[in-house]
Formats: C-alpha cells, sequence, structure tokens
C-alpha cells in the first residue's frame, strides 16, 4: 500500500479519536508535504512551517541538554497546534479548538507520531 494513503488513515483515525481536532498534516522534517487532513488552511503552508518549528524545538533541546526533541504545543487564543517528531524522517502537526485536552492531546498524538514514523522511515527505507 502506499505510505500516502496509509498515513491519511492514521490522520482520519486521529480525527476519530480525539474530540475538537480541526486537522493535522505530516510533512518531512525538511518541509515537504506527505498527507494532510485540514481544510481553511494551506497545507504547504502548514508543513513548511511545522518544520521550521521542528528545527527550532531540536535547537532549543540540544543547546539546553534536554535530549531528543519530541514535542511541542502552542496555545493560542483559539486553539492549539501541536508538532510531535514521527520516527527520523517526518513531523505530525495537530490542530485543535481551544477546549482540546491536552494530556488526551498527547496521549493520542504521540502514539499517532509513533505510527506514522514508523511508516514513514519504512517507505524511505525500501527507497534506499
Amino acid at each position: 500500500m502506499d505510505v500516502q494513503v496509509e498515513v491519511l488513515g492514521e490522520l482520519k483515525e486521529l480525527r476519530s479519536r480525539l474530540r475538537n481536532t480541526v486537522g493535522s498534516s505530516v510533512a518531512s522534517t525538511d518541509g515537504l508535504l506527505i498527507a494532510h487532513d485540514v481544510s481553511g488552511v494551506e497545507p504547504d503552508m502548514l508543513a513548511a512551517l511545522s518544520a521550521a518549528y521542528l528545527a527550532l524545538g531540536q535547537q532549543l533541546a540540544g543547546a539546553l541538554d534536554r535530549g531528543t526533541f519530541r514535542d511541542t504545543v502552542t496555545r493560542a487564543a483559539h486553539g492549539h497546534v501541536g508538532v510531535y517528531a514521527a520516527g527520523q524522517s517526518a513531523l505530525l502537526t495537530v490542530l485543535t479548538g481551544p477546549d482540546t485536552n491536552i494530556g488526551r492531546l498527547h496521549l493520542e498524538a504521540r502514539g499517532s507520531a509513533d505510527r506514522i514514523g514508523a511508516l514513514v522511515d519504512a517507505a524511505l527505507t525500501r527507497l534506499s
């Protein structure tokens, strides 16, 4: 099966498990869109911004000797943006509404990021 189709399936399952999800996307760590489940947001822009956010998080964690970047959540007036490392080569971004339970967001998104990371990393291994 095509990795993009499998990743999209995981994004749709995440939306069904996590109340208040507005959308989600998966991008490569260099900002190239792999799959998305968003509307009202330009998916390519979301992928590029998420990769920049990931890079900043990696630099911050590394500079402060906190280990490997895992995730970050930004709380804004109209909701949350969560960015999660997904394996070695990808990242998951989740957009939610303002009433989201952050613990539940982490629980669901981290599991999805692990599964998505395994799919993307396996696909890249097959290509190399």
